[in-house]
């Protein structure tokens, strides 16, 4: 270990000597053969030379601070948990991230040029016989995570994606990256050509402080074009990621938790009746996802895994739990529904998932309120044009409407109108719970049945998130019923993802896998519902996107002055 030790030092030194005597207009045509003249300046005005890399294994901390100290390094600040090394090191060894406490340091140096640049100093540690020792190993022969790195000037996500298309244009090819949420800052890790020349490094960094996430999945999405065993590897471990948000949320973890104050595992185990090494494991694992953060003082929530609490405003806490629960296991059935068309958790619990939820008044609960968990996307709904031209005392009919949460965003904000909403009777009386706690119920009237029991007299009606349960015909048949109920001027809102046309990514193709192995149903294109709307006597009329990648459809009667449809 002391020759490990030695060496990891005779590193550091190195890097450090590096870091002395390079510059950004020097190092950048090392690393990108060819780049000089104009392209050149423009890369030097917009990313600066900022450090150099290496990981070491260090017994200890008094070790590690030793080794610091033989290089002149002093590090001002305590080590900050890495996000990205220690997910790469996990898949290259296929170990579990919560094994691995990586740790960042970023001692500075003075420069030759004048200029303070930094050391980024990863540390694993690693104790005498720890089982750690063949990770060392191999990490200390391939030299994975030494790099240099060039911190972006103006992050705008216009200059980012110049930056990546510039470095790809002179042989750097994407490596990986990510979003470190304790430090707030985004990385865009490249491979530099075969002939670059900048004393032995060849990955290469781009750091931009803040959240960019949303420039970073392109690049991401080409890096695993190119390391499709490691894009394997991601994929496979997603049922782990649900199980994981699903304790997270069994347990209760978010409501003992604060989003502004960190929390020492020790005290959250004591509170929540868990072993705190356990509980510091998970953590750890939903720290790399963003969901806490965590610092020397503990971990606290951060505003996604804020949505895990029972309280939170449009809590998601339900979705977990359904999510990890009866429909987790129907899941492992989905090839059984792929093979036979039979639905999986028919399969798994004898019954359709309506009748296994009512049968249990818990679940039943529990299923509503999932529901209601994805409310956001009801965000713009209450704006439609049609329902703010709807007149004086109209009336909005919301049929299959669950507890009330759609219809009540709707009359609180039009309070001319009226509602009536339709549902199976133990729902119905959660809805006029919840619907007359926020004042509501003398506007609206509750009316227990089933789809053939659409009441007439409308002017607006409302489908939310009902068509998708269905097969086409028995979905027809539900138009049918609501178009007999229509007037020749009443307007339909039918709420549904929709697959897009052209094969883009969508949460739409997510939930259609969904709805097959769990329900029997589907999601649609908006010309496969425009086929449906016309067999039950129905146009479509037009469609517009809602949050969470929604859309509402706009359906009329169909007569011979309104046979037109604009998707």
């Amino acid at each position: 270990m002391i020759t490990a030790l030695s060496g990891d030092t005779s590193r550091l030194r190195a890097t450090v000597d590096f870091v002395k005597e390079q510059d950004t207009a020097t190092l950048l045509p090392l690393l990108l053969p060819g780049l000089d003249g104009p392209e050149l300046r423009a890369l030097a005005e917009r990313c600066g030379f900022s450090h150099a890399a290496l990981l070491v294994f260090p017994p200890d901390e008094a070790a590690l601070d030793a080794a610091l100290a033989d290089c002149g390094l002093v590090a001002d600040a305590p080590p900050r948990p890495s996000v990205i090394v220690r997910e790469r090191l996990a898949v290259r060894h296929k170990r579990s991230a919560a094994e691995l406490d990586v740790g960042i340091l970023r001692p500075a140096v003075e420069c030759l040029d004048g200029v303070r640049r930094m050391v980024e100093v990863f540390a694993l540690t690693v104790p005498p016989g720890s089982d750690l020792d063949t990770v060392a190993a191999h990490e200390r022969e391939q030299q994975h995570e030494t790099h240099v790195a060039f911190e972006v000037e103006t992050p705008d996500p216009l200059v980012l994606r110049g930056l990546c298309a510039a470095f790809g244009r002179y042989g750097a090819t994407p490596d990986g990256g990510g979003y470190n949420p304790h430090e707030n800052g985004t990385v865009f890790y490249f491979t530099a050509p075969a002939e670059a020349k900048a004393a032995g490094y060849r990955r290469v960094e781009l750091y931009v402080p803040g959240d960019h996430r949303d420039v970073l999945a392109a690049h991401l999405d080409e890096h695993r074009r190119r390391q499709p065993a490691e894009t394997l590897l991601r994929l496979l471990t997603g049922a782990w990621t649900t199980q994981a948000l699903a304790a997270f949320a069994r347990l209760e973890v978010a409501d003992a938790m604060d989003e502004e104050r960190a929390v020492g595992v020790a005290e959250l185990a004591r509170d929540l009746g868990a072993l705190a090494p356990n509980l510091a494991t998970l953590l750890r694992y939903l720290a790399m996802l963003g969901v806490v953060s965590e610092d020397r003082d503990g971990f606290r929530l951060t505003d996604t895994g804020g949505l895990l609490r029972a309280d939170a405003e449009g809590s998601m806490r339900a979705l977990a739990l359904m999510y990890g629960g009866p429909f987790y296991e129907s899941f492992a059935g989905l090839d059984h529904t792929v093979r036979t068309g039979q639905v999986a958790f028919e399969r798994r619990f004898g019954e359709n998932h309506f009748d296994h939820f009512a049968r249990d008044p818990e679940l039943a609960g529990l299923f509503d309120r999932s529901m209601a968990a994805g409310s956001r996307m009801f965000d713009p709904l209450p704006v439609h044009p049609v329902l703010t031209a709807a007149a004086e005392g109209a009336t909005v009919v919301d049929i299959a409407g669950g507890n009330g949460e759609l219809l009540g965003r709707i009359l609180s904000a039009h309070p001319r109108l009226h509602g009536v909403l339709l549902e199976r009777p133990h729902t119905v009386e959660t809805a006029r719970r919840l619907l007359g706690a926020a004042g509501h119920t003398e506007r609206c009237a509750f009316r227990a049945g089933d789809f053939a029991d659409v009441p007439e007299g409308g002017d607006v009606y409302v489908l939310s998130r009902v068509l998708h349960d269905w097969d086409d015909d028995r979905c027809v048949e539900i138009l049918r019923h609501c178009a007999r109920a229509m007037s020749g001027t009443a307007d339909l809102l039918v709420v549904e993802r929709v697959l897009p046309a052209d094969g883009s990514a969508s949460l739409a193709t997510a939930w259609d896998l969904h709805m097959m192995c769990n329900v029997g149903g589907r999601e649609r294109s908006a010309d496969h519902y425009a086929r449906l709307f016309a067999d039950a006597g129905l146009t479509l009329v037009d469609r517009a996107p809602l949050p969470l990648d929604g859309s509402v459809l706009h359906v009329r009667r169909s007569d011979p002055a309104n046979t037109g449809s604009k998707v």
